[in-house]
């Protein structure tokens, strides 16, 4: 290869490196970015088999091409209001790391919009104040096109035991006992 060519391949590599390739979805009216490289395909709202005794958290499981898939509610998470899905409800089936173990899992998207990329350089820490939720969610708070995308941090979603440390999970169980 040419001393000019791996400079290219470099520099190609470096740029990839500065951006985030995210698939955006909404959640309620807010904007939300997952990388793309986990997501592994996008469905139509399909059949959703609830779970006994699940945790708000765990909406239930699906059936994607024969193999079972725990599907989860990032609003419960986000103390957001569930809401019954609609006509631009989906199911963004993506690739999450639990406990070290890379896992299949399902999650509720509002809408789903388009993949872009986010330069790293726009991406910032959570702010300690002004945030609605909890701040080892979000793994930082992007800009683009002069607004704000949420970056969950997926891996601490999933590791949340259930989601039980909600506080929307901590009322349930005090109303239920």
């Amino acid at each position: 290869m040419s001393a000019s060519a791996e400079i290219a391949v470099a520099e190609a590599s470096q740029g990839a490196a500065n951006v985030m390739n995210a698939l955006t979805i909404r959640l309620d009216d807010e904007l939300f970015a997952v990388e793309a490289k986990r997501v592994r395909e996008i469905l139509d709202l399909v059949p959703i088999t609830e779970v006994p005794n699940a945790p708000a958290f765990a909406a239930g499981l699906i059936n994607v091409r024969g193999r079972v898939v725990p599907l989860t509610d990032l609003r419960v998470m986000f103390d957001m209001e569930r809401r019954e899905p609609d006509q631009d409800t989906r199911i963004v089936v993506m690739e999450v790391n639990i406990g070290g173990e890379p896992t299949i899992a399902g999650i509720l998207a509002d809408k789903v919009y388009d993949v872009t990329d986010i330069e790293q350089a726009s991406i910032e820490e959570t702010p300690k104040v002004g945030m609605r939720w909890r701040p080892e969610f979000i793994e930082g708070v992007g800009k683009r096109n002069g607004g704000f995308i949420i970056i969950p941090n997926m891996e601490r979603i999933f590791e949340t035991p259930g989601g039980r440390n909600t506080p929307a999970a901590a009322s349930e169980e005090r109303s239920a006992s």
